[in-house]
């Protein structure tokens, strides 16, 4: 029973993790157009307790991508430089849609594995008390 469980807590902590990196993703879409943004990503890392590995997943760090932000040529713009040009955002729509559909994905996957585990509890809870 105790595996059963285990397997719950690990396939909720990754889609606790999913989450928080679609919410990420979902800033950078919202942001693409906002002058100096920088796309933010997330990382994953082993949860460990008690100096063990349990399975689990969290989210490490917010990280800004160093890349090159776009120069956009726009005169009238207030940020504009004396050359007309102005630090647009680094954030590419299309790799953020990707990484959406993969974050969906592995969070229905989770969900998934989360549900076939709890039915399998509720199974063997019905198999206990016969």
């Amino acid at each position: 029973m105790s595996d059963l469980l285990n397997s719950l807590s690990i396939s909720a902590s990754g889609m606790k993790a999913q989450s928080s990196r679609l919410r990420h993703v979902s800033e950078n879409i919202a942001n693409a157009d906002t002058p100096g943004y920088r796309r933010k990503t997330v990382s994953f890392q082993d949860a460990i307790e008690s100096g063990e590995r349990t399975g689990q997943v969290r989210t490490g760090p917010v990280n800004l991508d160093k890349s090159e932000l776009t120069q956009i040529f726009d005169p009238s713009h207030p940020l504009a430089n004396a050359d007309g040009h102005y630090d647009g955002s680094n954030v590419d729509l299309i790799i953020e849609v990707a990484d959406a559909r993969e974050a969906q994905r592995s969070y229905e996957a989770n969900l998934k594995m989360f549900d076939q585990a709890r039915q399998m509890s509720s199974s063997l809870l019905e198999l206990l008390r016969r």
